[in-house]
């Protein structure tokens, strides 16, 4: 089984000891390094610090809004990637939210398809070293051309995706697809909709890489790891996209209560609103033989890679409790 690994939930840690996590991971064979990016770090330049450090492991983004920096810019940043960490690289984007994108950038927000797929098509182009002309809905390019030596290995593109028609753009036009907040049972689902994509553009998912980040916490006080995983799953159970997503899973009726709660402004009892069924669906708490069997499980329901995102109930101040978690998996 190919594992992935979230390392941005130790960048809190000084450069040393993060790097030192992440030949770790390296050694205990995970196969990809993924970094977030919303309000901590620049996932670009943390990749690079992981990619520069390591020599087998994988590095990705889950994910690089394609709004808040051009395609061009992504080309670049996808190339220069390439070349220093040669076939490793993965630039993970998706459509962000209207706060992120509009309140936190200042910049126009659409949740159109059509936007990310124009910025999958210029960043395929920049990043292979074609003189780039576009003319779209959402980006225009006029006459560029980057004059660094384009890597060999050409850029590999994954779609963030939790709903059927950006599945199937990610089948259409992506090398792989993330997931988030997924259960199992959902996953032979999700994948179809990936085929249906996938038959648009002429192909099959061989070689399609099909990712889901997995909140998991390798502990013997599960009920205080539990509590903290209901309080990030009320975070985004509260946001439209995601409720809706949560719903489609099979946990509307929770999602019903939890957002009724939260809208009269009873916010601890909207957390007491998830249910076991949505705890044990949506993330993975245990002892270590118990989450690595419910990791296998996933992978039996389709996933290549599942994702290690680790958590601890205390944050992520202390890296012991998400050390513990990473160190339960892999050689």
């Amino acid at each position: 089984m190919r594992l992935g690994i979230v390392l941005s939930a130790f960048t809190p840690q000084p450069a040393p000891e993060f790097i030192a996590i992440a030949r770790e991971a390296e050694r205990r064979g995970y196969h990809t390094a993924w970094v977030g990016e919303v309000s901590g770090y620049d996932a670009i330049s943390v990749m690079a610090l992981i990619a520069t450090q390591t020599e087998r492991l994988h590095v990705g983004s889950a994910v690089v809004p394609v709004q808040t920096r051009t395609p061009v810019v992504l080309g670049l940043s996808a190339a220069s990637l390439n070349h220093f960490a040669p076939g490793r690289a993965i630039l993970g984007l998706g459509l962000s939210s209207r706060i992120i994108v509009g309140d936190w950038h200042g910049l126009a927000f659409s949740p159109a398809l059509q936007q990310i797929r124009e910025a999958v098509a210029i960043i395929r182009q920049v990043a292979a070293g074609e003189r780039v002309n576009y003319e779209g809905t959402f980006f225009r390019v006029k006459n560029f051309r980057m004059t660094a030596p384009a890597p060999g290995a050409p850029v590999r593109i994954f779609l963030a995706a939790l709903g059927p028609e950006m599945l199937e753009l990610a089948g259409e036009v992506a090398d792989g697809v993330v997931l988030n907040w997924i259960p199992p049972e959902t996953v032979p689902a999700s994948i179809g909709h990936l085929e249906a994509g996938a038959k648009k553009a002429g192909r099959s998912l061989e070689g399609f890489e099909i990712a889901s980040f997995i909140r998991t916490c390798v502990t013997d006080d599960p009920g205080a790891a539990r509590q903290a995983l209901a309080r990030e799953i009320t975070g985004y159970a509260i946001v439209d996209v995601y409720a809706s997503f949560f719903r489609s899973a099979g946990f509307g009726a929770e999602v019903d209560a939890l957002g009724a709660a939260w809208k009269a402004g009873d916010r601890a009892g909207a957390v007491t609103k998830v249910s076991p069924r949505v705890l044990d669906g949506l993330g993975v708490v245990g002892d270590e033989a118990f989450c690595r069997e419910r990791i296998a499980a996933f992978a039996r329901a389709g996933l290549t890679q599942p994702v290690i995102l680790p958590f601890a109930p205390g944050g992520a101040g202390d890296p012991a409790p998400l050390l513990r978690t990473l160190r339960a998996f892999g050689g």
